[in-house]
């Protein structure tokens, strides 16, 4: 039972923990007031300004005046806020294409898993755990020696008011509450005496046993692992569900508004993605020269516009091949017509799509190979007529393949149910099923057949069994039938098949009707198949290059008997008609060829066009009612825009921002770091869209920067990374070759390089609340790093020791100051800053070594409280100073 007490303690606890951090707060200057106060000044001013250009003159009712005030102010709130909104839609739409299909990039699995962070709630738990160990209310059996331990890290480490504004920062992990206790005890199991029979690792290993026992509290360890397991999954790689929940909590993305995107824009299509990509590559290609003269006097060096434009067009290169190299099918490698293509793109700017070269090789038959799999259930046979017990079964056979066989069942009950499996590469094969009935006779050999069927199956026919009739050579079983369910699968490279009407110039001069299958040799080429009965090879084929799809109407194909429903594929000097007898029929073969041929022109279905039964109708219209029901929310703005149109640079900015937001306020210890999930999304959108790789990591280091600035922690490894990957491009000194550089690049780098030096000396001087107790670890050693990294004046030469010197002797003289004050007012001495550094050096020294030997030489916790890191800054500066 809980002591009347109890809750009263809690809240005492949870107020201590409060003013905790409100003291380690207060204890720091305000970096961000202190790098600059005119940022402020100069906001303060534009909001007056727009405060007071919205205002409308006085009217002589203050009511009035207040109210139409009070409306105005409304308005532009309301307009703001749905254009943020609307922003956000188009910036999730760019996302989950980039999720749909990924061609760049690939999720990380090489980057260190993050630790669960430890929340404000969470250390107050852990205080009230160890407090309750100390006092004996545990079940925890431990000697004297592991009990002072525990007292001295609850002291020392768990109630400082540094380890709580860690804590308020983000940055503290359960890992780092260990690594701190082991580090304390493996100096006091070494100054134990030696045990026989009884290693110090022992000793080591049992205490951290019963550390863990006392931090998890009551909690199940064989709950443990599988936490951890299950945190190590969602840390290494997320599936697309994952990563599209994952961004609608990213961009403020509502579920329904997802579902209405995820259908109208056929995210599950992979062939709609990929040929959205080709328009997209295409459309770049095009666009490189204007984008060019548009950047021209926006470069460092005037050469370096014409490198801009080569830049652009290797950018798209690159992609290409990427997409190229995505395999069509499983077991192709159709490179041969994909690498000609690329090579015709790196010489020239006209349109992939629309090029046309007379030397390019043309397909020829044999590059077209189809491989159909075909499954073939017997089920049962119904009018049989046998006399006797006689036994039954059937055999089952495609055309040119092997022959399986049935089990036998009595002719009484002649059901099956079995199923056979076949491969083949005919496009419209024929399966033959035969029933046979085993010969009683001494002297017969083979068994009699019964009745056969042929069947002619194509990828287009339906899945569920029916019943055949079957044909006989008697007259006993006229009305013998048999129920079969064949099923053929469409190969991946096979895009839509079916019989249709044609006539064409080159091929197919003769109108009628023929079985086309639309095949993809690769990521470029696409080629109409005409195939007859039993042909592996195609009869006849066009290779859809520079071909644009539209539809037709009757009148432009007069005198024509057969089909109902026209479309045409028109290329310089040559018209390919089509004709169905469906209309849902056609606009599922425009639609297949318009993905194929990659044209700029989106076809439009005729508005008199009617669907013309319901079996089509389930089929075809499923995309035209998601068109309609996001058109009804007003998305399909959004959907039908052009990604060329954006400013991608501003876009990928407000993704990222709100991406590391996102993950700095996530259950896990992230120190910056985004997760293998959104560093696959952001990689994959700078690829696709141009996204510059400078500008990318320099505002990257401005949020890092800002974040850092409002006390989050930030690993200094991370912004060393980007650091450095920016001054190799402004400087020239890029591992792949120098690039071009913009003027704003280069002054963007200027202001960073300057706030992230303030930011490093004030992090050294404040290194006790920066990195309390050596945590992160190695995060100090990294600072003073990359602040010799920032020092330098340019990519290569390195900085003078003496300016590294002097710089760090100035943020050790501000932090002896702070340490110097906080031994004071531990040694209860009164002191003022007035004397020269040196002789406060030597003060501060002499304080420090007589509170250490006043303390017993058991006392380790009060060495430690005096922080290690401290004592160890004011050895440097009293040497220094010296």
């Amino acid at each position: 039972m809980l002591e009347p007490s109890s809750s009263e303690e809690e809240s005492d606890t949870e107020q201590q923990y409060e003013e905790e951090c409100t003291e380690s707060m207060s204890a720091q200057p305000n970096l961000r007031a202190s790098i600059s106060s005119t940022d402020t000044n100069s906001s303060l001013q534009a909001a007056c300004r727009s405060t007071s250009s919205s205002l409308r003159p006085s009217s002589p009712s203050p009511s009035v005046a207040s109210d139409k005030e009070q409306k105005s102010q409304q308005i532009p709130e309301e307009e703001d806020e749905e254009d943020e909104r609307k922003k956000r839609l188009q910036l999730y739409v760019f996302v989950c294409r980039n999720i749909a299909y990924p061609f760049n990039a690939k999720q990380p699995t090489d980057m260190a898993r993050r630790q669960l962070k430890v929340s404000r709630q969470m250390l107050l738990q852990i205080r009230e755990r160890f407090s309750a160990f100390i006092r004996g209310e545990t079940n925890i059996v431990a000697d004297e020696a592991f009990c002072n331990a525990i007292q001295s890290y609850y002291d020392v480490f768990l109630k400082s008011d540094r380890v709580a504004k860690m804590v308020s920062s983000g940055g503290c992990s359960s890992n780092d509450f260990r690594e701190v206790f082991k580090s304390m005890i493996e100096k006091r199991v070494r100054s134990l005496p030696e045990i026989d029979g009884l290693s110090k690792e022992t000793v080591l290993s049992s205490w951290m046993a019963k550390f863990d026992a006392i931090y998890r509290g009551e909690e199940d360890p064989r709950k443990q692992p599988q936490r951890l397991t299950n945190t190590a999954a969602s840390e290494l790689i997320l599936s697309k569900e994952q990563l599209y929940e994952m961004f609608q909590n990213v961009l403020g993305v509502k579920k329904f508004e997802h579902q209405l995107l995820y259908n109208a824009l056929q995210l599950d299509n992979a062939d709609e993605q990929a040929a959205i990509i080709r328009r997209e590559l295409d459309c770049r290609l095009q666009q490189a020269d204007s984008n060019a003269r548009a950047m021209k006097g926006q470069f460092v060096v005037k050469e370096m516009e014409g490198m801009y434009i080569e830049e652009l067009r290797s950018q798209v290169n690159i992609l290409m091949a990427n997409l190229e190299s995505l395999p069509v099918a499983k077991g192709t490698s159709d490179s041969k017509y994909s690498l000609q293509k690329l090579k015709r793109a790196q010489n020239s700017a006209v349109s992939v799509m629309e090029a046309s070269d007379e030397q390019e090789p043309a397909l020829s038959k044999s590059d077209i190979v189809l491989t159909f799999t075909l499954e073939v259930v017997v089920i049962e046979v119904q009018g049989l007529k046998l006399t006797g017990n006689r036994i039954v079964y059937c055999t089952m056979e495609v055309e040119g393949g092997e022959k399986l066989q049935t089990d036998q069942a009595e002719a009484s009950k002649p059901f099956w149910d079995t199923q056979g499996d076949f491969a083949t590469t005919h496009p419209l094969p024929i399966v033959k099923v035969k029933l046979y009935t085993e010969s009683t006779g001494m002297l017969s050999i083979d068994d009699r057949e019964l009745g056969k069927v042929m069947v002619r199956p194509n990828p287009n026919t339906p899945k569920t069994s029916e019943w055949h009739t079957m044909v006989t050579q008697n007259r006993t079983n006229e009305q013998l039938k048999i129920r079969l369910a064949v099923r053929m699968d469409k190969p991946q490279n096979m895009k839509h098949c079916g019989f249709i009407y044609c006539l064409g110039k080159t091929v197919w001069k003769k109108w009628k009707k023929r079985y086309f299958v639309l095949v993809q040799v690769s990521q470029y080429t696409f080629a109409m198949c005409s195939y007859r009965e039993k042909k592996a090879d195609p009869q006849e084929l066009l290779q859809l290059d520079g071909y644009t799809v539209d539809y037709a109407e009757p009148h432009m194909v007069a005198g024509l008997e057969g089909g109902r429903y026209f479309y045409s594929a028109v290329k310089e000097g040559d018209c390919v008609m089509f004709a169905c007898d469906d209309e849902i029929d056609r606009q599922m073969w425009v639609q297949a060829m318009y993905r194929a041929t990659g044209q700029s022109h989106k076809p439009v279905a005729p508005a008199q066009s009617k669907v013309s039964s319901p079996l089509t109708r389930a089929q075809g219209v499923s995309v035209d009612v998601d068109a309609d029901r996001a058109r009804k929310h007003g998305l399909d703005e959004l959907i039908q825009a052009n990604p060329q149109l954006f400013q991608h640079s501003q876009l990928f900015t407000l993704l990222q921002r709100l991406t590391l937001d996102c993950r700095l306020n996530d259950s896990y210890s992230c120190l910056g770091w985004f997760s293998p999930g959104q560093v696959f999304i952001l990689d994959e959108y700078c690829s696709r869209y141009g996204v510059r790789g400078c500008l990318r990591h320099l505002c990257y280091l401005e949020d890092l920067l800002d974040r850092g600035e409002q006390g989050y922690l930030i690993d200094p490894t991370l912004l060393h990374y980007s650091f450095a990957f920016c001054a190799s491009h402004v400087h020239g000194n890029r591992p792949d070759g120098i690039g071009t550089v913009q003027n704003d690049e280069k002054e963007k780098f200027d202001e960073i390089k300057e706030r992230l030096r303030v930011l490093l000396e004030y992090q050294i001087t404040n290194f006790r609340y920066c990195f309390p107790f050596g945590r992160p670890e190695g995060a100090l050693k990294a600072t003073v790093s990359l602040l010799e990294r920032v020092l330098m004046k340019d990519i290569v030469t390195p900085v003078p020791a003496e300016e590294v010197r002097r710089v760090i002797k100035k943020c050790l003289e501000n932090a002896a100051l702070a340490n110097y004050e906080s031994v004071s007012q531990y040694a209860q001495v009164e002191g003022n800053y007035t004397q020269s550094t040196s002789l406060h050096v030597i003060t501060v020294w002499g304080l420090t070594v007589a509170i250490i030997t006043e303390q017993p030489s058991d006392s380790y916790h009060h060495l430690l409280s005096l922080e290690g890191e401290s004592y160890l800054y004011i050895v440097l500066l009293f040497y220094c100073s010296i």
